[in-house]
């Protein structure tokens, strides 16, 4: 498994710096420092253009400048790549611990199903808060896995404390009441077994 993080990794490094070279080379075309019309110009400005251009239609299109296509062009590679791996070694260690806990009993696949739910839960609760800080919320298609799995307990912490204001607690609240129940999930675990 590890190979393949590592082949991913190279990869990611490789299309990084294809990508800075065609910064670079658009860059250097763009602000004359290399004429254009000469034969350095055009070999730089015809294979830069092949991974600039269409980044060029798109920052032009949201009102940017096109000389900052390059940049934008290295920050998203950048970005993808450091996701794409934080991702696969995710799915790396999460494949490991569901292999040696469905491997390893009853109890060890219970304790994992549990921290699994509860580690969903609890993502689900803060892509539901931080969402709502950009004005993101249930009816965005995205968005509605994470209140259809979290408004059972928002709704009723809600119920008991509502919101003060603009201020709402209520997610907070209910993080602490689902890792509280986590805990007691878990602690069934050694009193059963023992």
């Amino acid at each position: 498994m590890q190979s393949i993080i590592d082949i991913v990794r190279y990869s990611v490094f490789a299309v990084l710096v294809v990508a800075v070279i065609a910064a670079v080379g658009s860059w250097l075309v763009r602000t004359r420092r290399v004429s254009p019309f000469s034969p350095l110009g055009r070999v730089l400005r015809s294979t830069s253009d092949l991974v600039i251009a269409p980044v060029e239609r798109q920052v032009v299109r949201r009102g940017g400048s096109p000389v900052h296509a390059g940049i934008w062009l290295v920050v998203a590679v950048a970005i993808a790549g450091i996701v794409l791996l934080a991702l696969l070694k995710w799915v790396v260690v999460f494949v490991q611990q569901a292999y040696f806990a469905f491997t390893g009993g009853f109890w060890k696949s219970y304790e994992f199903v549990v921290g699994f739910v509860f580690a969903v839960m609890t993502v689900a609760l803060f892509l539901r808060v931080i969402a709502s800080w950009f004005g993101v919320f249930r009816y965005t298609w995205f968005m509605r896995p994470a209140y259809w799995m979290t408004d059972w307990i928002i709704r009723l912490v809600q119920r008991v404390l509502p919101p003060i204001g603009r201020l709402d607690v209520s997610p907070i609240v209910a993080l602490l009441a689902l890792w509280i129940l986590k805990v007691l999930l878990l602690a069934v675990v050694p009193i059963t077994r023992g």
